[in-house]
């Protein structure tokens, strides 16, 4: 298998019921059936592109690996899409591993046909895991359509997460069990608790002021607003930490980097960076 692809669980061994079982932290043994598929066979080497894509990044910390990052992903990202282009980029970056009909659900981890988006109630939509009112940069080409942060989620689940900040605690979500959120945060399920954290801190070095778009921050603080900042940041470290990357997390940057953007989220690749930048 070459270097930094991620192989597949069969699909058969998989019954079709199983798939939308809620699913826990990716590295315990209550992942769903379905994240199983993704997380228990293939090969991801994190050092792959140390030699060639990160080079000028390695041996650095804080703000001088922030801002090498930024010139590496923002000078690769050349495949940028539009809004309407979103919809069957997201068919592909999170197509079930054990159904290639379906994509996987952020927060609720379910298993779904790639045909039921749109706006109904029980459909799957484009959320923005860093809200697009953070920043106020709409679904303009750039932060508003990059693929690095926008994963498909259930309507009604999407629409109570809102453009609420990230933090610990709140009232469990009845659609999406493992959710929690109160007036002015949420909180994902721990399966994707590493991914919203990685896909924030992406954002964050990605964006930062210098391309006509807001300077994108991290900050330890709740309801933003529509300031340029998404809390908390202490949280998300802890996420990042808890959840490490997954198969699917890796293989979804891959096909990002491989046929759309062409750049990656360096996060994926080298979660310590994390905690040698905040």
């Amino acid at each position: 298998m070459a270097v930094g692809t991620v192989c597949v669980a069969v699909a058969a061994q998989i019954p079709a019921s199983a798939t939308a079982a809620p699913a826990a932290h990716h590295g315990s043994g209550t992942a769903s059936i379905a994240q199983r598929a993704s997380i228990s066979v293939g090969a991801f080497d994190d050092t792959a592109y140390d030699d060639t894509y990160y080079k000028d990044a390695i041996g650095k910390t804080g703000q001088a690996l922030k801002d090498s990052l930024h010139r590496i992903i923002s000078s690769t990202q050349t495949g940028k899409l539009t809004y309407s282009q979103v919809w069957d980029a997201l068919k592909n970056t999170d197509e079930d591993p054990a159904n290639s009909a379906n994509v996987i659900l952020l927060y609720s981890g379910r298993s779904q046909s790639k045909n039921s988006n749109g706006g109904n109630p029980d459909d799957w939509n484009r959320e923005h895991v860093w809200a697009k009112s953070h920043g106020d940069f709409g679904t303009a080409t750039g932060p508003g359509t990059d693929i690095h942060h926008l994963r498909p989620a259930d309507v009604s689940v999407n629409s109570t997460r809102g453009n609420k900040d990230f933090d610990d605690g709140g009232t469990e979500v009845g659609e999406a069990p493992g959710n929690y959120t109160d007036g002015d945060s949420f909180e994902p399920r721990d399966a994707d608790k590493g991914d919203v954290a990685r896909m924030i801190l992406y954002m964050a070095v990605r964006y930062d002021g210098d391309d006509g778009f807001p300077d994108l921050e991290p900050n330890d603080k709740v309801d933003n607003g529509s300031q340029p900042y998404i809390g908390r940041l202490s949280v998300l470290k802890e996420w990042s930490k808890q959840d490490p990357p997954s198969a699917f997390e890796q293989h979804r940057n891959q096909v990002i980097f491989d046929k759309y953007q062409h750049n990656r989220n360096p996060f994926i690749d080298h979660p310590e960076w994390v905690d040698q930048i905040w």
